[in-house]
C-alpha cells in the first residue's frame, strides 16, 4: 500500500511546497492562484523508491472545492489530506501504513498534529471508534483514509464551510466526517503523532464575534438537527472561559440561536 497527500495551498511553487511539507510520499497538491496549469515531479526515498508528486493550479478558491479536486485526481491507497502549513515527520508513511495493517477494519484513521496549545481541540492518547457525536473536534489534516471507502462513501467537503471562498466560516472537516460515519464506515484514533502545523493567520477566524456565533449555528443545523439548540448551549458553557470574554454568554446564545433558526428556514438540512 501507498499514502498519498492531498494537499491544498494557495499561490505556492510545486518544488517549494515539497521541500517545506517534508513529503516523502506520493501527493496531489492543488495550489489556489490566478491560473491554470499542471507539474509534475519524482521524489527519491533512502530505499531508491520514486515517488510522484502531482501540482495542479486552479484560479478558484475554497479549501472544500481544492480538497474535491484532489479527491478525483486520487490514485494512492491511503488518502491523508493537508494543508500548506503542515510538515511531516521523516518516515510518516510508515507510521499510517503500520496502522492500517494493525486495524484492518478501519476506513479512517485520525492522527495526531501537533499545534500550538492556544489551537489545539484535541490530542489523541489512545486507539478507539469514532462516532458521529464525538468527531467535531478533528481536523481534516488529521485524516487518513482509504481511497476505496471514500469513493464508495461519495463523501465531499461542503463548499458552504471554510473561511477563504466559502459563504460560512470553519465547519467543513466535522460535515465531512459526520458523513462519512453516518453512511456507515468506521473511523479510529491512533495516538501517533504524523507531523506538526506551523503558527500562521487564520484565514477565517476574525474573533469571537457575531459571524463566529452566527455561523457556528448554522454549522450546528447541519450536524445535529433537531439536537442543534440543546448542544449549542452545552457548547457555549463548556467554553465560554475562552469564547464569551468580549461578548456575553448571553449575547453569544442569541447569535447562535439565530443561525440555527436560519438554517432550519432555508431548508439547509
Amino acid at each position: 500500500m501507498k499514502v498519498e497527500v492531498l494537499a491544498s495551498v494557495m499561490n505556492a511553487s510545486l518544488r517549494e511546497t515539497v521541500q517545506h511539507m517534508n513529503l516523502q510520499s506520493d501527493a496531489v497538491i492543488i495550489n489556489q492562484c490566478d491560473r491554470l496549469g499542471q507539474e509534475e515531479m519524482q521524489i527519491s526515498q533512502e530505499n531508491g523508491e520514486a515517488r510522484t508528486i502531482r501540482f495542479y493550479s486552479f484560479p478558484d478558491r475554497g479549501i472544500g472545492r481544492s480538497r474535491n479536486e484532489a479527491i478525483l485526481r486520487a490514485e494512492g491507497d491511503i488518502c491523508l489530506f493537508s494543508d500548506a502549513d503542515i510538515v511531516y515527520e521523516d518516515g510518516y508513511e510508515t507510521a499510517i501504513l503500520a496502522e492500517f495493517e494493525k486495524n484492518p477494519q478501519a476506513d479512517m484513521i485520525i492522527f495526531n498534529i501537533e499545534v500550538e496549545e492556544s489551537r489545539r481541540t484535541y490530542h489523541i492518547t489512545e486507539r478507539k471508534r469514532v462516532n458521529w457525536y464525538n468527531c467535531g473536534r478533528y481536523g481534516a489534516v488529521s485524516f487518513a483514509v482509504r481511497r476505496d471507502s471514500l469513493l464508495a462513501s461519495g463523501s465531499t467537503f461542503s463548499l458552504l464551510f471554510g473561511g477563504r471562498g466559502a459563504k460560512y466560516s470553519n465547519g467543513e472537516d466535522s460535515l465531512f466526517l459526520t458523513e462519512f460515519i453516518q453512511k456507515g464506515y468506521k473511523v479510529y484514533t491512533a495516538p501517533v503523532t504524523i507531523g506538526r502545523e506551523e503558527a500562521g493567520d487564520s484565514t477565517w477566524f476574525r474573533g469571537y464575534n457575531e459571524k463566529f456565533f452566527h455561523d457556528r449555528g448554522i454549522l450546528y443545523h447541519y450536524l445535529y438537527g433537531r439536537l442543534a439548540g440543546p448542544l449549542a448551549l452545552r457548547f457555549l458553557y463548556a467554553h465560554r472561559g475562552t469564547l464569551c470574554t468580549d461578548v456575553s454568554l448571553k449575547q453569544a446564545k442569541q447569535w447562535m440561536r439565530d443561525g440555527i433558526r436560519e438554517a432550519g428556514k432555508r431548508g439547509l438540512a
